[in-house]
């Protein structure tokens, strides 16, 4: 389960350092944006499997919590708005630099909230 979000963490970060490495110039438009396009599909893979482990564990609340993370993925999906394009993507780069850190926030805010939950249910079974 952590595995997952740390994959996923992961992800957003290579596509972080290639925005970057494209905004000073270190790379071509091309490559960044092919290694970027490669990663996107695993990542919403990944989530999605995680919200279904979630569902079938049992554990509603986190399931909740990564409604809208699965929700957004799945509608950038459908609307084909999910992979980077070669062409726009000096136009549309402090977007895409904010969106992959708003969902770096997000997945971070995930993991706080699987240790918090993990770190109270062994206290509880200590007590019992």
């Amino acid at each position: 389960m952590r595995t997952i979000k740390r994959f996923n963490s992961m992800n957003i970060l290579l596509q972080l350092m290639c925005l970057a490495d494209l905004e000073f110039d270190y790379i071509n438009p091309y490559d960044s944006s092919s290694r970027i396009n490669k990663v996107v599909l695993p990542e919403f893979i990944l989530q999605g499997i995680l919200c279904v482990f979630y569902l079938l564990t049992g554990h509603w609340v986190m399931a909740l919590l990564c409604g809208p993370y699965l929700y957004y993925n799945v509608r950038l999906y459908t609307q084909k708005k999910h992979l980077v394009d070669v062409t726009e993507i000096f136009n549309m780069l402090p977007r895409e630099k904010k969106q992959r850190l708003f969902k770096l926030g997000y997945l971070v805010l995930l993991l706080f909230f699987s240790l918090f939950w993990m770190i109270w249910s062994t206290l509880e079974d200590m007590d019992d």
